[in-house]
């Protein structure tokens, strides 16, 4: 009887973390501004240490999430003020496994350290909207070079 109560109380543990987990997500998700984003954690192997989470705009912040961690705090956060696009490409190597076909890798600057974030093509206008809006008759650098190689 011990054994089958152990397992029960252990099914039970498991499946509160998951609603957690999933609750957590949607009440991050409901209020809009959100998108899927990921993010270079390690650079250790060519190709690897993407962590997949969603990127919520909060005023002139994007924070970013990890898809599946319990921590109510962001991850990473991204002042609008300090970060800047030095390039785009495609996924390349062992990243096209670990992505979506219609992604883009942008490798940015914040703070003067460098941060890879990919996300869906149809969602990089919308970000470097974000990234480029000032108020009127301010002049943004926030894009270091205009002449990317389409992609």
């Amino acid at each position: 009887m011990e054994i089958v109560e152990g397992i029960g109380i252990g099914v039970a543990v498991v499946f509160a973390a998951l609603l957690i987990l999933f609750i957590r997500r949607a009440l991050y998700t409901r209020s809009g501004g959100i998108i899927r984003l990921s993010v270079r954690v390690s650079t250790i192997l060519d190709g690897r240490g993407w962590s997949p989470g969603f990127g919520r705009f909060v005023g002139d912040e994007l924070r970013w999430y990890r898809m599946f961690s319990f921590a109510l705090r962001p991850k990473r956060v991204l002042s609008r003020k300090a970060l800047a696009v030095e390039r785009r490409r495609l996924p390349e190597g062992q990243e096209r496994l670990s992505m979506p076909a219609d992604w883009v890798i942008l490798r940015c600057t914040s703070n003067h350290a460098p941060v890879e974030i990919a996300m869906a093509r149809s969602t990089v206008t919308g970000f470097l909207s974000w990234l480029e809006a000032a108020p009127p008759g301010a002049v943004s650098p926030r894009l270091a070079s205009q002449d990317w190689p389409a992609a």
